[in-house]
This record gives structure tokens, sequence and C-alpha cells, in this order.
């Protein structure tokens, strides 16, 4: 019965004063951690530009071409597409004096790029083009783009300079292709061609043309910048992370999206309206007093999965080494106990092993080459086993990825496709108390420090109302005794009120002094 149980999958939102991060939970168990920059996000997989081709390099049939970033990004003649021809005279013809939207329509598409031709006959060093991020810059390498033009909504996927509208094989009825196709045809406008994903099966009209509508008003509205200035700029971007993976991953399995923010709650909830409306009531706004990741129990699973050292069950862990060139897990069975099934014994923690190790791809956003050194197996039936048993676990990772069969030695090897650098998040913290000397003030006076700073803002600020932010240790201590606590002890002597608040992140000794609107006090 367990088997036929369909996973729950939770998106938490924390929206902090400089970045977003995203919790993707399936059951409770931390699956995705995204994170962007709430100040503007740079560089980003399904960010279009104008850039200006720097350097042709007729040896790799390549060029690299200056979208602002410090590193060159990368386009290749092959992903220039069918019909570069109609983007590169739609950016050489588009000026103030003239309506775009008439000049997107006149242009007409053919010929076509040829497949075996050259990109010194296409592109020339200072020619400006129009170009979008498929792998964000990673380490040494700038972005690799294309220059064949998507927009990516739920349900459609809109291209401008073409002319073919498909439909996803993954929809097996006929008739239901049949209907699509003809409703996007319908109204799609000249030189516009389509994909027809396959959450788009059962949609209604008005819903596939809410979004076509939108998708097409974003591509138009880069069209102003174009006109006025023919310099490196943006022309658009891709939905924010939330709404990309809404977009993405939204489906039945999808119970609850909690946010901590009304602004991002309020603009989830549009994104649902347009493209899943019968799904707008999963959103909510969280109001609890502790941090919503600590609520949710992420907070803990971030400091457990992001180290070097990865528990198992029963005594059994991973350790996870990243360089340049590839990333190396190996297996070990730890203190695990020895029984007569030795064999049977370690196919079951090399099974522990491969459910871990499919979500930390996932975590993490490994890419590249991946080596997995499990613990030997004498059975040839084991061995295969664990590369099905893998290969199913991997089969939910949107990441496009290929498993190997295991080696006599017991190696794995998977490659993983690598469009952004890796989450990576240092679980190893420098102490805020002694700063990475080793040596602090004593614990037992750490109320004496406290309360002198507590001291100073009463009776030279006149400030009445504190929230001290504490680890929950520390919250504890300070807290004990019914009247006799030292917070107790500080509110008499003082005439304030002082509320502590546990933050499972601090450190044993951390504390912060905050005003009672949440201003921090300390410097």
């Amino acid at each position: 019965m367990e088997s036929e149980k369909e996973s729950v999958k939770d998106l938490v939102v924390d929206v902090g004063s400089t970045e977003v991060h995203i919790a993707l939970l399936e059951n409770g168990r931390l699956i995705e951690l995204n994170k962007e920059s709430s100040s503007g996000r740079k560089f980003t997989v399904g960010d279009a530009y104008l850039g200006k081709v720097k350097k042709v390099m007729p040896a790799l049939n390549a060029a690299f071409v200056d979208i602002g970033d410090e590193k060159e990004a990368f386009v290749h003649y092959l992903d220039l597409g069918l019909y570069f021809g109609a983007f590169d005279e739609f950016v050489r013809n588009t000026n103030p004096n003239k309506n775009p939207g008439d000049e997107f329509s006149r242009i007409k598409l053919g010929p076509i790029l040829e497949k075996e031709g050259r990109i010194e006959n296409v592109l020339k060093p200072g020619q400006m083009i129009i170009a979008q991020i498929v792998k964000e810059p990673i380490s040494t390498k700038g972005s690799r783009l294309t220059a064949e033009i998507s927009l990516a909504g739920r349900n459609i996927v809109l291209l401008p300079f073409a002319e073919k509208v498909s439909v996803s094989q993954k929809i097996s009825s006929k008739e239901e292709k049949r209907r699509l196709e003809t409703l996007v045809k319908s109204i799609l406008p000249k030189n516009y061609g389509a994909i027809i994903r396959t959450a788009a099966e059962g949609k209604n009209a008005a819903i596939l043309v809410a979004e076509l509508k939108s998708l097409i008003a974003k591509w138009e509205g880069s069209w102003k910048k174009l006109s006025e200035s023919k310099g490196i700029q943006p022309l658009f971007s891709e939905y924010s992370k939330t709404t990309t993976i809404l977009r993405d991953l939204l489906n039945d399995s999808f119970s609850n999206i909690y946010v901590n923010d009304e602004h991002e709650y309020e603009e989830i909830k549009r994104y649902i309206a347009l493209i899943s409306p019968e799904q707008e009531k999963i959103v909510k706004l969280y109001e609890g007093k502790e941090p919503i990741f600590d609520h949710y129990e992420v907070t803990r699973q971030i400091k457990s999965s992001f180290g070097k050292v990865v528990p198992l069950r029963q005594g059994a862990y991973l350790v996870i080494e990243s360089t340049e060139a590839l990333n190396v897990v190996d297996v070990n069975s730890g203190i695990r106990a020895k029984t007569k099934e030795q064999e049977e014994n370690t196919f079951e923690v090399n099974k522990y092993a491969a459910e871990e190790i499919a979500r930390q791809l996932r975590l993490r956003d490994m890419g590249g080459i991946v080596i997995v050194d499990f613990i030997d197996m004498e059975s040839q039936e084991h061995r295969n086993n664990l590369y099905k048993y893998m290969t199913e676990l991997m089969s939910t990772d949107r990441a496009k990825h290929n498993v190997l069969p295991l080696t006599k030695f017991g190696l794995m090897q998977i490659t993983r496709q690598r469009v952004r650098p890796a989450t990576e998040i240092n679980t190893a913290e420098v102490c805020p108390v002694c700063h990475g000397t080793g040596k602090i003030a004593s614990s037992v006076v750490i109320d004496e420090r406290i309360e002198r700073r507590l001291a100073y803002y009463v009776q030279e600020k006149d400030i009445k109302s504190f929230v001290i932010k504490v680890s929950p240790i520390l919250g504890a201590y300070l807290s004990r005794g019914l009247f006799n606590s030292y917070v107790n002890k500080w509110k008499k002597k003082y005439k304030c009120k002082i509320k502590l608040a546990e933050v499972n992140d601090f450190t044993v000794l951390q504390n912060e002094i905050y005003s009672e609107n949440g201003d921090k006090l300390d410097n």
C-alpha cells in the first residue's frame, strides 16, 4: 500500500532583505534548494540580451559575445537557429522611426541556415545579436548562448521568428493534439511558432490564450529597448526562480506553497491564476513568529545535508568531494554491524546510499561527471539491481542525465547536465564569539555582557522594549527559573520589556539585540 501513496510536494519560500531562498520538500524531506538575489539577478538561464560579437573562432565554428558580463559568453554555429537571418534583419532594421511590430511581421523567415555552414560567413566582430543564456557562467567559463530565442510558459513555449507549431509527444490522444494545435495556430500572430507542452493537455482555451498573450507581451516588451539603443543590454528576464520552479513542477501532487512575504505571495497567486487557476488555493501566507525555514525544519535539513560527510541510516555515511573536473562520492558502511549475510548487508547499505546520492545531486545541483564508489559486491545480480534502482531514483530529476552500470571495481559513473554553478553551503562555521581564534570569554559571564548592553540601551538611548535573538541553548540558560531567571531580573531592574527569540542557526553563545520594531541595535 505504501508504494501507491502519492508523494506530497511543498514549496517553502523564505523572502529575506537581500535574497529569496526556495526549498522544495517531498513528504517533508528537503529535495531541492534554490536561491536568488532579491536585489536583481544577472546572467541566469533564460535571460535574453542584445550582445556584441567580440571574436569569431573559425577553428571552433563559434564566437565569443559580450553581453555585459566580465567573462565573454560563447555561441556555437549550431546554436544560431534555423532563422538567424530574420533575427539579424530585425536587429539591424529596428529604430525609433519605425514601428517594430510592423517590422517584425514584414520580415520573411527563409532561407534557413545551412546545417554544415561556417560561423565566419554569418557573424562578424562588432555585430549586434539577440541571444539567450542556456548555461550560466561556471568557474572560468562564460555563459553559453543560443540565438534561437524561446519564451517558456507552463503550457506553451513561444518561438519568435518560427512557423511551426509542435505538440508534446507525451500527449497520446490524437483528438487532443489536433484541438491544441488548431487552437494555438488560430491565435498566433505572423512569424510566431510554438511548442505545446504536456501540461496543456485538457486545458481550456481561455487559459492557453491568456498564457500565450502574456508570453507575446513579454517578447514585444523588449522591442522598445531594441529600437532606442543598439548598445549591449538585457532585453528580458526569465521569471523569478520561484515561478520558474512552479512552471516546471506544478502538478496535482503539489499540496502547499508557503510564503513569508505578502508581495511575493500575491505574485505567486497571480502567476498560478494564469497557468492553473484551480490550484490558486494552495498558496498560503506564513505569518508565524519563528523563521519559516525553522518552522518547516528546512534549516535543520540544510545543516545535515551540505557537509562533506553526509550521514545515512544505521551508521553508514557518504563522503562527497568536488573538483574542477568531477565530483566523487564515497560510500562507507561505518559502524554498521557485520552479519553472516555480508553480501545482503552490503547491498542494503548501497541502496540507502543510492537514495541519498540521487537526492544530493538535485539538492546541490551537482553537474558534470559524478563518480560513485559503492561498497564492493560479489553478486552480479546485486550490481545489476543497484544500477536499475539508481536509474529509477534518477528518473524524477529534471536535469538531463545518464547513469552507467557499475564497473567490476564497484564504481558508477553518472553524467548530469550542468547549467548553473553547484549550490555550496559551508556548514562549518567560524565561531562568532572567538572569531576563529579558538579562545572565548568564559560562558559564565555571558549574562553580564548581555546585561551591560541592555543597560546602555535603556539608560543612554531610552529604549524600553527589546527582542534578544539567541541560540536555543543560551535561551534555555537565560530563561531558567520561573521568577528568578536572568530575563525576569533584567525586566525588573531596568523596567523594560524583553522577549527571547530562539534561532536554530545561531551557535551556542551567539546573541543579537533588536528593538521592538525589528531594528538591530548591535553593530
